[in-house]
């Protein structure tokens, strides 16, 4: 699988730069996405809602915790980041996006990525993650109950936080929470995201 994704992220940036349908004819007109990112983040999980998203109409923007851009697990920078995590409040997002790699070990360390990512589970606004993206998820402490989904190594943990463990499903939606295994399920993954936030 991981010999497959510096050809597929190239593609997909190439992609990039083909026009969308104008805001009129979108689903998502309106709606402000966040996807969380550090040092290692998986790219395709980070990049392709990135612009699947915005041609929905959302504004979708990264935010990290200071830098204005950051290295992915691939080697590719992930760009532009223009939200810092100290600064994200829940009333101006609809969504947050936790893409996997080694991006969320670093992240669930900090409080105020985990506060305002439990802040958007409580208000019942949409959460999604992907591969190791739950272990942010965790430490917020909004898994026990829920059906979740995600890379297979993070299962032990997955179960311990209370959550009921799938691994065969591309995409698990749990309410407001929604979850994928890896970069193939994207495609499973984003619909979900934009079923969700249509609602």
């Amino acid at each position: 699988m991981r010999a497959t994704l510096i050809p597929m992220i190239v593609l997909l940036v190439a992609a990039a730069a083909i026009p969308s349908l104008s805001a009129e004819e979108t689903k998502l007109k309106g709606k402000r996405i966040v996807i969380l990112v550090e040092d290692q983040v998986n790219e395709l999980e980070a990049i392709y809602p990135f612009f699947r998203l915005q041609e929905e109409g959302a504004k979708v923007e990264f935010a990290g915790r200071g830098k204005d851009s950051y290295k992915g697990e691939y080697g590719l920078t992930v760009e532009p980041v223009t939200l810092n995590a100290a600064d994200l409040k829940v009333e101006d997002f609809d969504a947050v996006i936790v893409p996997g790699g080694y991006a969320p070990e670093q992240l669930r360390r900090d409080q105020r990525v985990t506060t305002f990512v439990r802040g958007m589970f409580d208000a019942g606004k949409v959460v999604a993650s992907v591969c190791h993206g739950p272990q942010v998820l965790i430490s917020a402490g909004i898994l026990r109950g829920k059906r979740v989904t995600g890379y297979g190594v993070i299962k032990d943990d997955v179960i311990n936080a209370g959550a009921t463990w799938v691994d065969d499903e591309p995409v698990v939606r749990d309410g407001n929470l929604i979850t994928s295994r890896w970069p193939e399920d994207m495609p499973f993954f984003c619909p979900t995201i934009i079923k969700a936030l249509s609602e």
